[in-house]
């Protein structure tokens, strides 16, 4: 068979379009189906420009529709699409395909340290207790207030990173310490404890660092910095967790 001319119209429509053709490679399991986790390929047109869950909407919309993965807002407010992406912890709505080697298969994988319950998707109720653990919430004493807490900008600058975090995991499940070891706080843990024990209007910051003084708690980072780079919203981990190994230090004194 000829094969067919394209008129010059045509041709040129088809050079100047923006779309290239992506291999996503995406770990897959279902505990119905097999006992093992295996690869699979997926080769779809899409804009380099757009993001990694664009092309995971894609496939699962047109393609398969049993790929199973977590999304809400798709603007890096949510934290629900954490997922490993070409062995990085990142979340899929703030990743553009463009900065990711588009010309290489693009390996898609659950984070790692939590129970994988199908293809991307993993149990969080152990990274959640962790949080729930730490008291991440306002304590103090006597009545309810009858008008705002009111704190200086220095009091709030004290902590103001740290109340950034967004749940999505990145951190802890780039941590090595918790892939070994689920018992571990974790860094978002810490990160909130954080955030509430510096806070000048807390009242329960002591009862927090003996949470945290726990043999799971903050004593088994090991500064790897792993937690640091994997964040999207940019918090310095490690550095909010050496500022509560030092708190518990220097209460001492």
């Amino acid at each position: 068979m000829a094969t067919p001319v394209l008129d010059k119209a045509e041709a040129e429509a088809q050079a100047a379009s923006p779309y290239i053709t992506v291999t996503f490679r995406i770990r897959r399991f279902d505990p119905e189906v097999s006992a093992e986790a295996e690869w699979q390929d997926f080769q779809i047109e899409i804009d380099p420009k757009e993001r990694v869950l664009d092309g995971l909407h894609k496939i699962k919309w047109d393609v398969d529709g049993t790929l199973t993965f977590r999304r809400s807002c798709a603007h890096g407010i949510c934290g629900s699409d954490a997922m490993r992406i070409n062995g990085k912890n990142r979340l899929a709505c703030k990743t553009l395909i463009k900065d990711i080697n588009p010309d290489k298969p693009i390996t898609i994988e659950a984070i790692k340290g939590l129970t994988v319950l199908k293809d991307l998707i993993v149990d969080m109720e152990p990274f959640f207790q962790a949080y729930r653990d730490v008291m991440p919430f306002l304590v103090t004493t006597g009545n309810e207030p009858t008008r705002e807490r009111l704190q200086s900008a220095e009091d709030r600058e004290r902590f103001d990173d740290t109340t950034k975090c967004i749940l999505c995991a990145a951190c802890t499940s780039s941590c090595p310490v918790f892939w070994n070891d689920g018992q571990y706080f974790g860094p978002a843990a810490i990160v909130n404890a954080h955030r509430f024990i510096f806070d000048s209007r807390d009242e329960a910051g002591e009862q927090r660092l003996e949470i945290l003084n726990d043999k799971d708690g903050v004593w088994r980072c090991r500064t790897t910095f792993n937690c640091t780079d994997a964040c999207p919203r940019g918090i310095e981990v490690t550095k909010a967790i050496q500022e509560v190994k030092r708190a518990l230090i220097t209460r001492r004194f």
